[in-house]
């Protein structure tokens, strides 16, 4: 049980996760991507809207939904129940306005960079790289630089 508790080294997991985009594909005829589940949910809570893009039969696509919170439960036993240390959900930094703002201020971007980059860094890094796909290539270049700037330049100016 000990050898589940530890990290992983990095030449096991991600050949694992790796092994998902081919299974998810012959299996069960499926991309990989968390970010559509978000328009799955806009559908959802509003059937009757105007909007074109929210304008199709969701439960079709009811397995990402299934994804999504098996994410967050696998997630939160992984971090309970098989870690050594868990390790807290936020920063103690992030529990006051400030915090909540930056937090706020950041999900915008990062939900505006989903819908215009088509994709999230799982779909297009994980699944789109692996399918060969070229403006996946430029949006994990893009997403990379991005994640760069924020960490050595921008996010030194707001702490």
């Amino acid at each position: 049980m000990e050898w589940i508790l530890q990290p992983w080294p990095w030449y096991v997991t991600g050949p694992l996760i790796g092994l998902m985009v081919p299974a998810l594909l012959l299996f069960a005829g499926k991309n990989f991507g968390i970010s559509s589940s978000f328009r799955d949910i806009g559908a959802m809570c509003s059937p009757r809207t105007k909007i074109s893009y929210l304008q199709y039969d969701w439960r079709t696509k009811m397995w990402r939904l299934a994804l999504v919170v098996g994410v967050i439960i696998g997630g939160f036993l992984g971090n309970h129940l098989l870690s050594a240390e868990p390790v807290p959900f936020l920063p103690e930094a992030y529990y006051s306005w400030r915090g909540v703002l930056l937090l706020g201020i950041g999900g915008i971007f990062v939900g505006f960079g989903t819908r215009y980059a088509d994709g999230c860094t799982s779909g297009h890094s994980i699944m789109g790289l692996s399918s060969l796909q070229w403006p996946s290539l430029i949006a994990t270049i893009s997403f990379f630089i991005g994640g760069l700037l924020m960490t050595w330049i921008i996010f030194p100016l707001l702490v």
